[in-house]
């Protein structure tokens, strides 16, 4: 990669990170969907049955998987990574289950080399390479070791994508990850337990409180040109009256394979 690329995926990667150290204080009562999604991961994850060996959930921000671990009755401390220092803050597992400060766009931290529990839930789109990292990940797990992820794909946000077209704009939202393609890199070196896309449909009665959601939690970064006051203005003007907005979240979990 020469430096202007590389200097154009740090300066993101900083961005991502500063938006949500802004949106930390507002992330647990924003975070609906997220928190439903790390619940259902909590309850696969207490089903498994793992080897010994470091565990630790990866873009773990206020530790939503964890938490739900723990209200589950699950024992087992969960190392805590994620890039923002505020998150972190802001999650009551990181003393007792241990933190680190970590970019995952730099692989893996040493630690949690062959590791017997990974998990992660809506952090994977955020790194510059989600199919590099996510190889990294089941790489990085010991033979016997398990992988359980949670991640928005690029079916989300219909009704975005249709106001854009409409509006004659770009569609300015991160670009996510298609499903296929991280099925695709899992397969190689886990045995997939469980592999759906799950769709919601979350109440919203229009683009601009969806947009303002977003941002409320950090999570308006894009790599794209921001639009401008106009393009805002036609994009709001033509977003489809459903009063819901759609995700789709792949939920996936796998053994390392020997």
């Amino acid at each position: 990669m020469d430096r202007a690329a590389l200097s154009q995926r740090n300066a993101f990667s900083q961005r991502v990170r500063c938006g949500f150290d802004q949106g930390a204080a507002a992330y647990d009562d924003h975070a609906r969907l997220q928190r439903a999604v790390a619940w259902r991961l909590a309850h696969q994850v207490r089903a498994l049955a793992l080897p010994p060996g470091p565990m630790a959930d990866l873009g773990a921000g206020t530790g939503l998987v964890g938490r739900s671990l723990a209200q589950q009755g699950w024992p087992q401390r969960l190392r805590q990574v994620d890039a923002s220092a505020a998150l972190l803050a802001r999650n009551p597992l990181s003393e007792s289950h241990g933190s680190l400060l970590w970019d995952l766009n730099q692989g893996l931290p040493d630690g949690l080399a062959g590791a017997a529990l990974l998990s992660s839930s809506f952090a994977l789109q955020w790194l510059d390479d989600p199919l590099l990292q996510l190889e990294r990940w089941c790489q990085g797990l010991m033979v016997g070791g398990w992988l359980v992820l949670a991640v928005p794909t690029a079916r989300s946000f219909p009704e975005w994508r249709t106001a854009a077209s409409y509006a004659g704009v770009p569609c300015s939202g991160l670009p996510l990850p298609a499903a296929r393609a991280l099925e695709s890199v899992a397969r190689r070196d886990l045995r997939l337990e469980r592999c759906d896309r799950l769709r919601f449909s979350l109440p919203c009665p229009d683009g601009g409180t969806f947009l303002g959601q977003l941002k409320a939690i950090g999570a308006g970064t894009s790599p794209t040109a921001p639009l401008g006051p106009m393009q805002l203005r036609r994009l709001l003007q033509h977003w489809p009256a459903t009063g819901t907005v759609t995700w789709e979240v792949l939920l996936l979990s796998g053994q390392r394979a020997p």
